[in-house]
């Protein structure tokens, strides 16, 4: 009786989605890959939005992205980003700023943000 039990609990915590871990989708971003996002630079108007340190940015970032530390998206992104269901693509060196500052934007209620990890991936060009 006690190993049904533990199934039936394991099959309810499966299915509740308890047992899952965190993905992007969850978080209310989307999670894609550089060539994604270069594609969608290429084809639609978008914002490119790099959230590292500002020397960082001026080591080389992303021809027309914006800067805005991620520490600083709850208090700048409503004033630098006024439209809250623009295409926002969302870099840093890594990916985990570019992670938190997602989950951010999406507490500040905008809809369409695609996080493309690190800077350090980046096989397409720079401005320096």
């Amino acid at each position: 009786m006690k190993k049904l039990l533990l199934l039936i609990l394991c099959f309810c915590m499966f299915f509740s989605g308890c047992g899952k871990g965190a993905d992007d989708k969850e978080a209310g971003f989307m999670q894609i890959t550089q060539d994604e996002a270069k594609s969608i630079m290429d084809k639609e108007d978008c914002v490119i939005l790099d959230v590292r340190e500002q020397y960082e940015f001026d080591e080389g970032h992303i021809e027309g992205a914006i800067l805005i530390p991620h520490e600083k998206i709850a208090f700048l992104a409503e004033g630098k980003l006024p439209d809250k269901d623009e295409t926002i693509l969302v870099y840093c060196r890594s990916g985990r700023r570019s992670k938190i500052a997602s989950e951010e934007l999406v507490k500040l209620g905008y809809t369409n943000v695609k996080e493309f990890g690190g800077i350090i991936y980046w096989t397409y060009e720079v401005v320096k």
